[in-house]
């Protein structure tokens, strides 16, 4: 394979693009594109039979329920996401409204509405309250260590295990309000696993914790599901740009391609699929998940990719959020119960208890959401994060429920609780094409990372320009495992792409066309016929 010595662009065609992966970065950098007129030739190959990745809604329980993303983070001004969701009209009265923009949450989880503990029975609320606000100012305080020459643990886990430890000296009541103290903590820690979608926060980089934005606002849903906000976008796309059940094999770079229907052209980039087909390409935009681009590594680049890529990719966290959905006939729960929380007594962030996952996995649930109610359907939504959340999705439903049919009964205190009818749950590690859920920045990697993995190829400017470019979350250093900082991602690299041709059609060579015949967003593209 030859390298091109500069970018092949058919006359007042301008080039071929191809984004990998119909997620919400893939889209919007899509979107972004089409609006522009240089850009006739572009496709999205999604490897499923649907757009939207990791933002999956589905029509269950006679409403909708998310399977992917479930909140908008931080819905405010600043946030992409609110403002395409607000103009689309996908959101409700109160999270459009000046005050829940202006709620600062501190990237925290609320307060739960009911705590029950393993033992049967509730918790104190007061006592929930005081732990959730020292967990929470602990946590605030991991943020400080951005700029420090040197931290005082390598992991987030490892600061608030040293503060609280601290602190327990300063603890007078019995030994059983302690432990029970040490309990609701644990929930906590698992509470932030799931919000940073790891297994433990002792993976989690105590040092870079703090560059993390959190945006202003009162996290709010999409009540016709968040699948709404991608197809909206999809539907913005002239109907050929989308190719589904497209699955890519390898992509490979710094080549000299050349194709039958374009003779005397070549482009630097060649994307094989899994079903044989090939398409030759300019530019080609990765905005697979990162579990994937770790899973595939090895082959899905050809040449491989940089050594520091590699390394970067491989030391970024990437870890399982998973739900599960509980119906049930009647609610067990308080009519303006939200949030259950569920307390094991036995357990302490303190101590690294490993009994077997078939035998506690369970014990990693933070508790339920409880669902707004749709017809006859009474819905919680448990989540649950790391290797037991992973170990959960190789059960059959009729063990889920079984187990947490059994939790419930327990912490409830009540034997003849009726179980749920039926059971949905996410399997985010299982899906091939995903292999996790989010990403966080691990301990011995930085957000320098996240940044080298958004830094396009080939890195050394040589050959042609921009042939492939990254998007996705784990490319945003500053909104990681965000549905925003996928959105902005993808923004960015079609921002890229459009300056790249811009400064290319202000200069035109002799006798070129380039940057002439305009072309109106939507109109066909000019793909050979194989791409369709």
């Amino acid at each position: 394979m030859q390298s091109s010595g500069r970018q092949a662009e058919t006359p007042g065609r301008g080039p071929r693009v191809l984004v990998v992966g119909g997620g919400i970065a893939g889209l919007g950098a899509a979107q972004r594109l089409c609006y522009h007129p240089a850009f006739p030739h572009l496709r999205v190959l999604e490897a499923t039979a649907r757009a939207g990745g990791r933002i999956r809604s589905e029509r269950s329980f006679g409403g909708v329920v998310e399977v992917g993303a479930h909140w908008i983070h931080g819905p405010s001004q600043g946030n992409p996401v609110f403002q395409l969701a607000a103009k689309y009209g996908l959101l409700g009265e109160k999270a459009l409204s000046e005050e829940n923009q202006l709620i600062e949450t501190g990237g925290h989880v609320g307060l739960p509405s009911v705590s029950y503990a393993s033992s049967g029975g509730s918790v104190s609320l007061e006592l929930v309250a005081e732990m959730a606000r020292l967990f929470y100012s602990l946590t605030d305080q991991t943020r400080e260590f951005l700029h420090a020459a040197e931290t005082p643990a390598p992991s987030v886990g490892e600061y608030l295990k040293k503060e609280i430890r601290q602190h327990m000296a300063g603890w007078t009541e019995e030994e059983e309000t302690k432990r029970l103290k040490l309990a609701i903590l644990n929930n906590l820690f698992n509470v932030e696993c799931c919000v940073s979608g790891t297994h433990s926060m002792d993976l989690v980089a105590l040092a870079p914790f703090g560059e993390y934005t959190v945006l202003p606002g009162l996290d709010c849903t999409f009540p016709g599901g968040y699948q709404g906000l991608t197809d909206r976008i999809m539907a913005s796309l002239p109907k050929d740009v989308m190719v589904f059940n497209k699955p890519v094999k390898t992509i490979h770079w710094n080549g000299s391609f050349e194709e039958a229907s374009a003779p005397g052209e070549t482009f630097p980039v060649l994307v094989e699929c899994e079903d044989g087909g090939c398409f030759p390409a300019h530019h080609v935009v990765v905005t697979v998940p990162l579990g994937f681009l770790k899973e595939r590594l090895d082959t899905f680049f050809e040449p491989p990719l940089p050594t520091e890529k590699v390394e970067a990719i491989r030391k970024i966290g990437f870890g399982t959020n998973n739900k599960i959905f509980l119906e049930f006939e009647e609610p067990f729960w308080q009519p303006d119960c939200q949030h259950i929380q569920v307390v094991w007594r036995d357990t302490s962030p303190l101590e690294d208890a490993a009994p077997k996952l078939q035998d506690a996995w369970f014990k990693k649930l933070i508790g339920f959401w409880v669902l707004p109610s749709c017809g006859a359907s009474q819905v919680l939504c448990g989540f649950i994060a790391g290797l037991e959340s992973e170990f959960m999705e190789t059960l059959s439903d009729e063990d889920v429920l079984l187990s947490l049919t059994q939790v419930l009964r327990r912490v409830t205190g009540n034997p003849r609780l009726p179980a749920p009818r039926s059971v949905l749950r996410s399997r985010w590690h299982s899906a091939p094409y995903t292999r996790g859920s989010y990403s966080y920045v691990a301990v011995g990697s930085s957000g320098d990372d996240l940044d080298l993995l958004a830094q396009p190829l080939p890195a050394d400017g040589r050959g042609a320009q921009l042939q492939v470019l990254f998007a996705g979350e784990a490319t945003h250093r500053t909104f990681y495992s965000t549905t925003h900082g996928a959105l902005l991602s993808g923004w960015r690299e079609a921002d890229r792409l459009i300056a790249l041709w811009d400064s290319q059609a202000q200069r035109p060579e002799p006798g070129s066309e380039l940057g002439s015949a305009p072309r109106v967003p939507g109109s066909p593209g000019g793909w050979p016929h194989p791409f369709l």
